[in-house]
């Protein structure tokens, strides 16, 4: 141990690893983040190992994922598990996205966190739909195809964009090859990522279930949170063991085992299941342009909350309002992704319609309005002597806040974004 607070690099694992201090209430929830460095380093090694066989190229790349699968010794295990690895990824990704709008881990001081995480879903989301072309079935060419199309939509040079990223008129083998390069590049990228959102979490430590800010009543990481950790980490290997050994196309597409053809299209066009709830949203706007922003916007609206919540209170433990509003969300959430299995059709169109604008006006109507009603109720206050309600007023100091820190912001972006990191 005295080696490890005295050597340069072991001093910074110890920092993180060993004698951190943690909450003491912080439950399993928090494990998710452990869970999400598993898969990561799941995924990296296993891609390594299957980027040793893959060719990309158009007319082989599915004999050589076949190939994988059928001659190179252990390599339908290697698939399998890069393949479901990448769904509890994003299983994962969610609940742990879910349990910070449930405590408010948005929240001042750490905005800079939350904001590293959304560009690390975006990053996870361009990654694996990289990833799901590369096969080279009929979902991969098809789904490529739509998707990159998407990019037409921008004004003035969209199909230039679009004939770019393609290297040419169509889907095809410059196009699998960039796909290749990036999905193999990204993980990395990815990597450096999850050390700056580590940083930024070591710096105001973990928010906890009670949304109390205290340096006291804290447990160091090791032994007590490291082997928490450890009991969801070897959980998850048993299910995933259980998946790849036994259902391992279950969470997949059968048409990815019909090689692509370019003159035959599928009666329906999906996305992996982890991208269906954001198709929902693309397909339930009638305009191209307009949706494409609005598939987008669904993303980046997740940066607007430490603004929109007005709460003075920190997560939704003691606050039975915005637990059900947050619990309406989840539900919404779970419309959108089966809408987005479904064909584009009547019912299916109107109840996408309707979940994509509860979806947006969760984060800009339905937050802010439960923060000022709960101030409002906070700032009720009974006058003994004369025994009148006395109300204060509820909105004044929450948008004196907010326009405060909109200030800070502007003049973060006239300074070259830097004093952002100090909001």
């Amino acid at each position: 141990m005295r080696l490890f607070k005295k050597h340069v690099l072991l001093r910074i694992i110890n920092s993180y690893i060993v004698d951190s201090p943690e909450p003491a209430s912080l439950s399993y929830l928090w494990n998710f983040g452990s869970l999400l460095g598993t898969c990561l380093v799941l995924q990296i090694l296993t891609g390594i190992f299957l980027a040793m066989h893959y060719c990309p190229n158009v007319d082989m790349a599915f004999n050589s994922v076949e190939h994988i699968m059928r001659d190179v010794n252990n390599g339908w295990a290697v698939r399998y598990t890069h393949a479901n690895v990448a769904s509890f990824f994003f299983i994962f990704v969610y609940a742990h996205i879910a349990r910070g709008l449930y405590y408010s881990s948005y929240k001042s001081p750490r905005v800079l966190l939350w904001a590293i995480g959304v560009i690390i879903l975006i990053v996870m989301m361009a990654t694996g739909f990289l990833g799901y072309v590369l096969p080279m079935g009929q979902m991969s060419l098809w789904g490529a195809t739509v998707i990159t199309n998407l990019l037409s939509a921008v004004p003035v040079f969209g199909q230039d964009l679009v004939e770019l990223i393609w290297g040419g008129f169509s889907v095809s083998n410059a196009t699998l090859n960039r796909f290749f390069s990036l999905h193999y590049l990204l993980p990395f990228l990815l990597v450096a990522l999850v050390i700056a959102h580590l940083i930024a979490l070591h710096t105001h430590g973990s928010n906890n279930p009670n949304g109390i800010e205290s340096t006291t009543d804290r447990y160091s990481m090791h032994p007590y949170l490291t082997f928490n950790d450890l009991v969801t980490i070897f959980l998850f290997l048993l299910i995933l063991s259980i998946m790849v050994f036994y259902y391992p196309n279950l969470l997949g597409h059968s048409d990815n085992y019909i090689p692509a053809n370019p003159m035959q299209t599928p009666s329906s066009i999906v996305p992996e299941w982890y991208l269906l709830p954001f198709y929902a949203i693309l397909r339930s706007i009638p305009n191209k342009l307009l949706g494409v922003i609005a598939m987008f916007g669904s993303l980046l609206i997740l940066l607007i909350l430490p603004l929109t919540d007005l709460s003075r209170i920190r997560g939704a433990k003691f606050r039975p309002i915005m637990k059900m509003a947050f619990w309406f969300f989840v539900v919404d959430f779970a419309i959108l992704m089966w809408i987005g299995a479904e064909h584009p059709a009547t019912p299916y169109v109107e109840i996408g319609q309707f979940a994509t604008a509860f979806y947006f006006a969760w984060f800009l109507i339905i937050v802010p309005a439960v923060g000022l009603f709960e101030n409002s109720t906070l700032d009720i206050a009974l006058d003994k002597n004369n025994n009148k309600i006395i109300i204060k007023n509820p909105i004044k100091g929450s948008f004196n806040k907010q326009r405060m820190l909109l200030k800070r912001i502007f003049l973060g972006l006239k300074k070259g974004l830097w004093p952002l990191i100090y909001l």
